[in-house]
Parts: C-alpha cells; sequence; structure tokens
C-alpha cells in the first residue's frame, strides 16, 4: 500500500460515484492505493452508493470536514496520504503525479496544485483562472500556500507530527500549510490538478461565497455572523 486517499462526504449521492469512478481508473496499479470514503452521517444514499467503489466507508466521530480528513487519516494504512472532495473529478494521473513528486523531493511533506471547473462556464474558468494564479504568486513568492483540501497530499507522519487538520468552519485546508512548514517543504506541482464542482458558488454567488470564506479565514475559522460553510458536516 503506497497511498491513501481521504474523501469527506455529506448527502453527496448524485456525486460520489462519479469521484470514486475516476479514482478508479488511476495509472498506478488498484492495488497500490485505498480510497477511504468519510460518511458526515449522510440522509441519502452516499454510503450505499460509496461502499461499492471504495475500500473503507465509515461515519466520522469527529466534527466538521477537517475532523472528517482526520479521522480518514487515523484509519489509512499508506504512508502518503491525499484528500479531495467528493464532487470532485479526479485525472487519471493524479496519484502518479503525487508518487512521483514524493519519491523525487524527500525533503517535501506536503504537495497541492490547481483546480479545474467541471461545470465548464466562462465565469467559473475565470473565476478559477484567478484562484490558480494567485495559488502560484502565493508559492512562489512565499505569502500563501493556497492547499485546498480537494487537492492535497501529505507524507502520513509528518501530517501527524504537525498536528492534523484544526476541526473549524473553514480555512482549516490552508492553515495546515503553515504548521506543515515547520515540519518540511510544500511544494505546488502544476500537474497535480481536479476537476471541481462551482456548484455552491454558482448557488450562493461567487463574490459572497468568497467573502464569508475570506472572513471566517481570517477570523480563526469560525463565525457566528456568517452561515458560511464548505460542507454541513457533523
Amino acid at each position: 500500500m503506497k497511498i491513501s486517499v481521504v474523501i469527506p462526504a455529506f448527502n453527496e449521492s448524485a456525486n460520489i460515484v462519479a469521484c470514486l469512478e475516476s479514482l478508479n481508473r488511476q495509472t498506478i496499479p488498484r492495488e497500490d492505493y485505498e480510497i477511504i470514503v468519510v460518511d458526515g452521517g449522510s440522509r441519502d444514499s452516499t454510503r450505499e452508493r460509496a461502499e461499492p467503489l471504495a475500500d473503507l466507508v465509515f461515519i466520522q466521530t469527529s466534527k466538521k470536514v477537517g475532523g472528517a480528513r482526520n479521522d480518514g487519516a487515523v484509519r489509512a494504512r499508506g504512508p502518503i496520504l491525499a484528500t479531495t472532495d467528493a464532487d470532485c473529478i479526479i485525472p487519471d494521473n493524479w496519484l502518479e503525479v503525487i508518487l512521483e513528486d514524493f519519491e523525487r523531493y524527500p525533503e517535501v511533506v506536503q504537495l497541492f496544485g490547481p483546480v479545474d471547473p467541471i461545470e465548464k462556464t466562462i465565469k467559473n474558468h475565470l473565476s478559477l483562472a484567478l484562484a490558480n494564479t494567485l495559488a502560484r504568486i502565493g508559492y512562489y513568492t512565499g505569502t500563501l500556500y493556497y492547499t485546498l483540501g480537494c487537492n492535497t497530499a501529505f507524507r502520513k507522519d509528518a501530517f501527524m507530527q504537525a498536528g492534523m487538520y484544526h476541526v473549524v468552519d473553514a480555512g482549516d485546508d490552508l492553515e495546515i500549510a503553515r504548521r506543515m512548514r515547520k515540519v518540511g517543504r510544500v511544494k505546488f506541482d502544476s500537474r497535480m490538478r481536479v476537476g471541481f464542482s462551482m456548484r455552491r458558488y454558482e448557488q450562493f454567488g461567487t463574490f459572497r461565497s468568497l467573502y464569508e470564506w475570506l472572513y471566517i479565514v481570517a477570523h480563526g475559522g469560525s463565525s457566528e455572523k456568517h452561515q458560511y460553510t464548505r460542507r454541513k458536516y457533523k
């Protein structure tokens, strides 16, 4: 077992199959990786639809999406952890790129990459093109590590040493990079891409969603004023 993929999910019956099918089409041998789905107490058929396509499906015990990822990491058997979301589509070479980078760069403890819109509208392409540009600028200037939980990988021992994800409403996936940098190097690889669903931004409005998300991040990951949350995990 070389790598464990951890996927938090909550009421994702409409999306989980496409995500897991894309993960089952990876270019590395299937026996080299495991797929773990951590369910946040879904009230639909998420677990039933995930079970035939995943190696392990269980209900989370920790709170929020960061806690779901932590629960999956604790149960993971691989020395490398990769995280994504249940509504993402994963390119066939995603795990191959991750393993190649960790082998080539022994000092790297965390990897991340860009995201592309699944819903291919001009607005969505422009929004994510801007986000990907900011991610590159932040990385190469050392000012921001845009390590989204939908497209991140860790060395498991370093992830545990850093204290895993903080359990907050939002921003846990960016905050962890600051702690991982104390353990080793955090690297951006433009080849490490995922298809990202813009459905929540389309539903609530891109600028409103970004404003509330940034507000929560700036206030330590929680807020009583704003109701924004990336997932309604328990």
